[in-house]
């Protein structure tokens, strides 16, 4: 088992891109008051418990449905690409229910921080990277959440509604090519 740097630097910029969390503060601002509370700890242990179990039982329950992680991954290329554009463009494509009671869990652990996105994006990445690189990128992101949850309100007043839509717009242009990375590597083009 060999740790890589830049495969855990590659790994944690396109789940930091497709969590997408600092774009997602407004979001959770209102999640919050909506709860009067959200259990950060609870949230982020539930992400990564989803996010490595999928990464390691995923593959299994495609061929169990009859498809292989090059199909999955030209179709979660074309949901990352949704979503890309989504911040870019600034439209809303993936409609989010109502809040629950229990918003730590959902939709805040599932879908909005391990969602289908992040789900292909992981089955996606195993395809391309070596799966130790992959946990160590989910952990470091999942210590990132983490700390934004804490730090919600503080991270809104420090970055402003325009440097969030600035850091939203940044990381569409760069999941817009991964989106396109991942289908032109497993489609052959």
């Amino acid at each position: 088992m060999e740790f890589n740097f830049s495969q855990i630097l590659s790994t944690t910029m396109v789940l930091f891109a497709i969590i997408d969390i600092l774009g997602a503060i407004p979001i959770v601002i209102e999640l919050r008051k909506k709860a009067g509370h959200i259990q950060s700890e609870k949230a982020t242990i539930v992400a990564s418990v989803l996010m490595i179990i999928f990464l390691f039982a995923g593959e299994t329950l495609l061929k169990i449905i009859g498809l292989d992680v090059a199909s999955f991954a030209i179709a979660g290329s074309m949901v990352i690409f949704f979503i890309a554009m989504e911040m870019v463009l600034g439209l809303t494509i993936f409609k989010e229910g109502d809040a629950p009671e229990t918003v730590s869990i959902v939709p805040l652990a599932f879908p909005l921080i391990a969602g289908a996105g992040t789900m292909t994006t992981l089955l996606s990445l195993k395809t391309e990277y070596a799966t130790q690189n992959i946990i160590v990128g989910i952990l470091l992101n999942m210590m990132f959440v983490y700390f934004v949850l804490k730090n919600t309100e503080r991270l809104e007043k420090l970055f402003g509604k325009s440097g969030l839509n600035v850091l939203r717009k940044a990381f569409g242009i760069i999941l817009l090519a991964i989106a396109i990375k991942l289908f032109r590597n497993n489609t052959g083009l």
